[in-house]
């Protein structure tokens, strides 16, 4: 797991290979991630936008935006935790993800941006 803190915004991010989605023979390689957001500040705040940058190995760079994350705008008060599960797939078997959401505090509509922390997308056996 990685983490990093923003602003007074938490970001853990947990990877997992998904055997089940994945086709190696056609360079389908699924992975599937759990990120929690905890605001740690003094300030509610609001997720209104992510942006991605997904890498394999073969240097292939794929960039990912839009409004909020799996469907959801979330509010956070302080010390609330919003938790979600995404997934990406890639055409090798090592990769990393890393990106940022654009938040505001609610209050004084403020905008601000969190990093999410670069984490790794590797295949179990090439671990070994």
């Amino acid at each position: 797991m990685v983490t990093a803190i923003t602003q007074g915004i938490k970001i853990s991010v947990e990877t997992m290979y998904q055997d089940e989605y994945s086709n190696p023979a056609n360079e389908q390689f699924m992975f599937a991630y759990r990120i929690e957001i905890e605001n740690l500040s003094d300030y509610t705040i609001q997720l209104l936008r992510r942006q991605w940058f997904i890498f394999d190995s073969a240097g292939t760079i794929k960039e990912v935006e839009g409004a909020g994350v799996v469907g959801v705008q979330p509010v956070l008060e302080p010390g609330q935790v919003h938790a979600y599960v995404s997934g990406c797939q890639i055409t090798t078997d090592i990769g990393s993800m890393r990106g940022n959401y654009s938040m505001i505090r609610v209050a004084t509509d403020t905008p601000f941006q969190v990093d999410i922390p670069e984490f790794a997308l590797i295949v179990p056996y090439r671990l070994n």
